[in-house]
């Protein structure tokens, strides 16, 4: 059986379906991405890019969790920094 072409040889309303939902999908997965990447939420960013939902864990990504109060990722790194050098015992000098 011949399997080329087989988007094509579907009714018109299928395939317009699936370029429709196609789009919708990697719209919201790219803002989603966008925004988890920016929020520095690893572990959101990969399940954003691994699960494959139309939309829908992005869309609630979008408006709910990516709502929190978070820093920019140089920010975190900045402030550990911060921290790891009030922490360090000065060297007296002799």
């Amino acid at each position: 059986m011949d399997y080329t072409g087989w988007l094509v040889n579907m009714a018109p309303g299928f395939t317009a379906l699936f370029i429709l939902l196609l789009i919708w999908s990697l719209i919201w997965k790219g803002v989603a991405l966008w925004k988890a990447a920016r929020n520095c939420d690893k572990v959101w960013f990969v399940l954003l890019l691994i699960v494959n939902t139309m939309g829908i864990l992005e869309i609630f990504y979008i408006f709910v969790f990516s709502k929190r109060e978070k820093t920019c990722c140089e920010d975190k790194e900045i402030k550990s920094e911060e921290k790891t050098e009030d922490k360090k015992p000065e060297k007296s000098k002799k």
